[in-house]
């Protein structure tokens, strides 16, 4: 099963059922595959999902991921400091990297500079990206 970071801005597209991007969040709650957080990184959600929406969806996503057996809480010991741009971004690198993670995936531009970098190895790939791998497991699990 893949180990993910998912930044805010794909957890957040990925709430509301209208959301071309809720098949994200819907293979996260059936258990697709492994969720990576730190407590900076859920607490950052539960902010960000409480200004964008209310309080309440934000509690009850906070309930939820604390609830699934899907959903790895973190340590990150070291921090690398390889997003300069906008060094809150690092919470998700740091995350990756001390998870093993198999990707962040992430629509911000900031990541980028990863691509750059030799050590250690963070992969990125963007929602659509991410969106397109759930729906071939999907495709393939049902043949």
């Amino acid at each position: 099963m893949k180990k993910i970071v998912l930044d805010t801005n794909v957890l957040l597209i990925s709430l509301p059922h209208a959301s071309p991007y809720r098949p994200i969040f819907d293979n996260l709650l059936s258990g697709k595959f492994i969720l990576l957080i730190t407590e900076d990184i859920f607490q950052e959600y539960l902010e960000i999902i409480a200004q964008k929406t209310t309080a309440a969806i934000a509690d009850n996503i906070g309930r939820a991921l604390n609830q699934l057996v899907n959903v790895t809480k973190v340590t990150a010991f070291y921090k690398w400091n390889l997003i300069t741009d906008d060094p809150d971004d690092n919470k998700f690198v740091d995350c990756a990297i001390s998870g093993n993670a198999h990707f962040i995936v992430t629509n911000d531009k900031h990541f980028n500079i990863l691509t750059q970098i030799e050590f250690p190895t963070v992969n990125v790939l963007n929602a659509d990206t991410f969106l397109k791998i759930l729906q071939r497991n999907q495709t393939n699990s049902n043949s």
